[in-house]
């Protein structure tokens, strides 16, 4: 058996796995182009939320969001181009937004969300919780009937996987946020979801892993592989050439980057978000909680609170766009109108790049064109919900082992 792995990306998905290999006895090098203290595991909400078992790729889900692209400061944004990457993810998209995928797929991500949360507070015990992880679940909150509806049908589905919901009214919400006004016609609580301050969850997976042995390899840039035959033998780096007996590529939204020097087409479009986060509020929220009608986020860690969301599809290299983060912040100070925060400097605007597949869920699993080759990606807005999970399964390939759950639909090469 192969003792030794090599892991491209350092983001939550790559330590997650480095955690469960180097654990599993594996000698790991983690090769990531920057040095882990910031990128998309850093500024996001921090959820781990089994509540979010439906895909992406949703019916409807197409015509809000041509409605949508037409205002930059929408929810969701495409930057107007000519690129045909682009298009072949928007074609395939547009063919998986329907009943039947969701069908399909809500039970296969339940699996791994159940998984990964369980697995996620084992880590919080193994590592100690120095990332303010907090278990009191996440509000859906909703301001019109039509999406109160919705919100109501989502939580029937959520009884058939055996998720807990409660249907509070806008005073009962309000009951369980005493420090803060809520402006809301209702919302539904998700007990089971649990959130953290994610900066905090890399850094202390960081130091455990340079503790354990684990070799991180920073500030590199990949520039391509030596093969030989049906295997990599070597990540070639602008700081050198390393030996890997088995490769794991979990770089996020770079990752079809990457796979082009092996000869793999993988589809995949990076999807911007934006957060801002304030510390030391003096009136915080006591729950996280999504704004359905604007979908933003909001996140108390500690003192400290954070506001994101949005989705811009613009490419990998876009600039920050100061209005996104606006429309963000308005619909803060709509749901909780005293909430003693202000619209910060752009200096304070965080951005972050989601690895999005056309259908909703990650691509995980074995490449059948190198036979130690595992990809681990594409997982939207669920990176750290996922992350343990994806983690245990990679160690479970890699080691030859029968997974935890079900993992067809996470196919690699299911868009051939």
């Amino acid at each position: 058996m192969s003792k030794q792995v090599t892991i491209v990306g350092g983001g939550v998905i790559g330590l997650c796995s480095a955690y469960y290999l180097q654990q599993a006895g594996y000698q790991v090098t983690v090769i990531d182009k920057g040095d882990i203290t910031n990128g998309t595991s850093f500024g996001n909400a921090g959820y781990v939320s089994p509540s979010h078992f439906i895909p992406l790729a949703t019916p409807g889900i197409v015509a809000q969001g041509i409605r949508w692209m037409l205002s930059s400061t929408s929810p969701f944004y495409i930057k107007p181009r000519l690129n045909w990457d682009l298009l072949r993810w928007l074609l395939s998209f547009y063919k998986k937004a329907n009943a039947a995928h969701v069908t399909y797929s809500a039970p296969h991500l339940n699996n791994i969300l159940q998984l990964s949360r369980e697995l996620t507070v084992d880590m919080k015990e193994q590592l100690g919780n120095h990332f303010r992880m907090q278990e009191v679940g996440c509000f859906m909150l909703y301001k019109n009937a039509n999406t109160e509806k919705h919100e109501l049908e989502l939580a029937e589905e959520a009884a058939h996987f055996k998720i807990d919901t409660k249907v509070l009214s806008a005073q009962e919400v309000q009951a369980m946020e005493p420090e803060v006004e809520v402006n809301v016609r209702g919302g539904i609580l998700y007990p089971l979801d649990c959130h953290m301050h994610p900066g905090d969850f890399m850094i202390t997976l960081k130091k455990h892993l340079q503790e354990a042995g684990v070799k991180l390899q920073l500030n590199t840039t990949v520039t391509g592989f030596e093969k030989n035959g049906a295997k990599v033998t070597a990540v070639i780096t602008d700081k050198g050439k390393f030996a890997c007996e088995e490769l794991v590529l979990a770089n996020g939204s770079w990752m079809p980057v990457i796979t082009e020097y092996l000869g793999i087409d993988l589809l995949l479009q990076a999807g911007k978000g934006y957060s801002i986060t304030y510390e030391n509020v003096a009136r915080n929220l006591r729950h996280p909680a999504i704004l359905v009608d604007d979908r933003v986020a909001m996140t108390p860690m500690g003192a400290d609170l954070r506001m994101g969301g949005t989705m811009e599809i613009s490419g990998l290299e876009s600039p920050t766009l100061v209005k996104r983060a606006q429309a963000i912040f308005k619909a803060a100070k709509n749901y909780y109108p005293n909430l003693p925060v202000e619209f910060p400097g752009v200096e304070k605007i965080w951005s972050g790049l989601r690895p999005l597949s056309p259908d909703g869920l990650p691509y995980i699993g074995r490449h059948s064109k190198y036979a130690n080759l595992t990809l681990a990606g594409g997982h939207a807005m669920l990176g750290l919900s996922l992350a343990a999970g994806t983690g245990k399964l990679v160690e479970e390939m890699v080691e030859g082992k029968k997974t935890s759950i079900d993992v067809s639909a996470f196919n690699v090469e299911r868009f051939k």
